[in-house]
Parts: structure tokens; sequence; C-alpha cells
């Protein structure tokens, strides 16, 4: 399953949860109530965990692209360096875009 869907089906769960909370404090009960809590969260912990390995994904992304960056100044190839850069900073802006 891609990282996508699985923010959008935490989405969905956590709203589904919100729901079902919501029904359960309407109609007095607390076992349809708690259950929504609980969907609720799972659906939070699922979109957190698909961030969080976007995040550790930009982090080796930007890791690697700091490397090839200074390995190609190093060695004078101007397009090694430029393409580590482009990396390095695509990793940072996938982090940032998950935070």
């Amino acid at each position: 399953m891609s990282n996508t869907s699985d923010r959008n089906e935490g989405a969905a769960e956590e709203l589904g949860g919100k729901i079902k909370k919501g029904i359960g404090q309407l109609l007095g009960d607390e076992q349809m109530e708690a259950e929504g809590r609980a969907k609720e969260l799972r659906g939070k912990v699922q979109k957190e965990d698909a961030k969080a390995e976007e995040r550790a994904k930009g982090a080796v992304e930007e890791a690697a692209g700091a490397i090839k960056n200074r390995v190609g100044k190093l060695v004078d190839d101007e397009q090694m360096a430029a393409e580590g850069k482009a990396n390095e900073l695509k990793g940072e802006d996938r982090q940032k875009a998950n935070q």
C-alpha cells in the first residue's frame, strides 16, 4: 500500500471514529462512544506512522544527496554536485511536508 493511501485510510478511520464517538455521545451509548474514540485514535496513529515513514525517507534522501554533493565538489564534477544538491533539497522538502 502506498504512503498516500495509508494516510488517506488513516484519515478516513479517524473521521469514522469521530462520527461514531459523536453518535455514541448523542445517544448516551458509552460503548459506542468508546469504540468511536478507539477508532479515531487508530486512524491518528496510522496517519502519524505514514508521516514518520516519509520523514525517515526524506532524511535518508537528504543525507545521500549531501554526500553526493560533497563528493561531486571534491572530484570537481559539477553535474554530480548539482544532482546531489537537488536530492538533498528534495529530502528536506519531504521531511518538511510530513511534519
